[in-house]
């Protein structure tokens, strides 16, 4: 499979994120219910295409990451936040998520970021690998803060600086 192509998002792309959106819900990744019609918009004031990358093959949306400042605070404005992050089913294990990965953090650089984080529940073993390996490490854990599909699920805060390497 070739290397995927990432991008600013547009606004063209709502619909196409909108249905990646659907057709990845889990609750290996998600603490919100399952979206059911009628949809929301994917993108509107609060969630503008300029937070996120995609990723393309073929032409085709297979993936997305939006990135955030974590709080309007000056104090806290070299921080960037990685508020989600979805691959299509046919495009996992590809390289797909590892490639949004290292265009947010180089876009969260280019944004003059020092710093990067983001939650990721306690189950998501292959998230938190992937994270893991893009030199994020575990910064606190919330123990059993969802009930998820029956179960008590940690958050975990993940976080890495932004200097080059």
């Amino acid at each position: 499979m070739p290397d995927p192509h990432i991008r600013m998002a547009v606004l063209d792309d709502g619909d196409a994120l909108g249905e990646l959106d659907r057709t990845t819900w889990s609750t290996l990744h998600e603490v919100m219910p399952p979206p059911q019609p009628p949809y929301r918009p994917f993108f509107d004031e609060e969630h503008p295409p300029g937070d996120l990358l995609v990723a393309e093959l073929a032409g085709e949306i297979v993936g997305y990451i939006r990135l955030v400042p974590p709080t309007p605070l000056a104090s806290n404005a070299h921080v960037r936040q990685i508020r989600g992050l979805a691959v299509a089913g046919t495009a996992r294990r590809h390289g797909v998520g590892r490639a949004l990965l290292r265009a947010a953090c180089a876009e969260a650089r280019r944004q003059g970021a020092t710093r990067i984080t983001l939650r990721v529940l306690g189950h998501n073993t292959p998230a938190r690998e992937l994270y893991a390996a893009e030199g994020f490490a575990v910064e606190g854990v919330l123990p059993g803060e969802f009930h998820l599909a029956g179960r008590y699920v940690d958050d975990v805060l993940m976080g890495r600086g932004l200097t080059a390497y």
